[in-house]
């Protein structure tokens, strides 16, 4: 968040000698944050950091399973979202409308990069595991054999991920491994609630049917 912030400011440097303000900026609500942060006031904007950084980085994470690129695409994220402040209209929330930019962002790298490669931990994503005892029975199984099977699927469901375009793997990380509402992911992904609910269930679909020899059906 640091490197953000220096860079921020070395940027904007006419605004960088601002004197912070009086009231406990972890007391104000987002609202107020981006006012203070359109007038030019940095620290402000340093609290909205604070705020989002790490949801924003875990999203861009598992979308490039990188963490340097992670890094990197967040802190453009946040330098854009700087810049386009002044435009911010507030109609919606300053996190969403930033995981938008973050998320384009983010799609357009994913565009551009011809190797890509996807890591995603068993315990991140609801795959509606607990319908399937042989699948838990396998995770909680310590056994050599238990490990390697574990790798195994770990590896499948990698190789599943990778099937799904941007748009499909990016609703499920969005709503599977960061919990966020349909509603929430259809502002971020400027589509309608339904939109999201059909890339939803495709992409479950998918992955179910990449990784049938793991989940049997109930």
């Amino acid at each position: 968040m640091e490197a953000i912030t220096r860079k921020i400011r070395r940027d904007d440097a006419s605004n960088a000698s601002l004197p912070s303000t009086a009231v406990s900026l972890t007391d104000l609500d987002d609202a107020c944050l981006v006012t203070a942060s359109q007038q030019g006031e940095l620290a402000a904007f340093d609290e909205l950091i604070r705020r989002y950084h790490s949801r924003i980085y875990a999203t861009l994470y598992h979308m490039t399973s990188n963490h340097e690129d992670a890094d990197d695409l967040t802190q453009e994220s946040f330098i854009r979202a700087f810049k386009a402040l002044k435009r911010f209209k507030g109609d919606a929330s300053f996190y969403t409308w930033t995981y938008r930019i973050a998320v384009n962002l983010t799609i357009n790298f994913l565009k551009k990069r011809h190797r890509r490669a996807y890591h995603l931990s068993l315990n991140d994503m609801d795959i509606q595991v607990e319908n399937h005892p042989e699948l838990v029975a396998l995770i909680s199984n310590k056994t050599p054999r238990g490990e390697v099977r574990i790798h195994e699927l770990q590896q499948k469901l990698n190789e599943a991920m990778l099937q799904l375009s941007e748009t499909h793997r990016l609703t499920v990380t969005l709503h599977d491994i960061q919990g966020m509402s349909h509603e929430e992911i259809s502002k971020i992904m400027d589509c309608n609630v339904g939109t999201v609910r059909s890339r939803l269930f495709y992409a479950r679909q998918q992955l179910q049917g990449y990784l049938a020899d793991y989940l049997p059906q109930p």
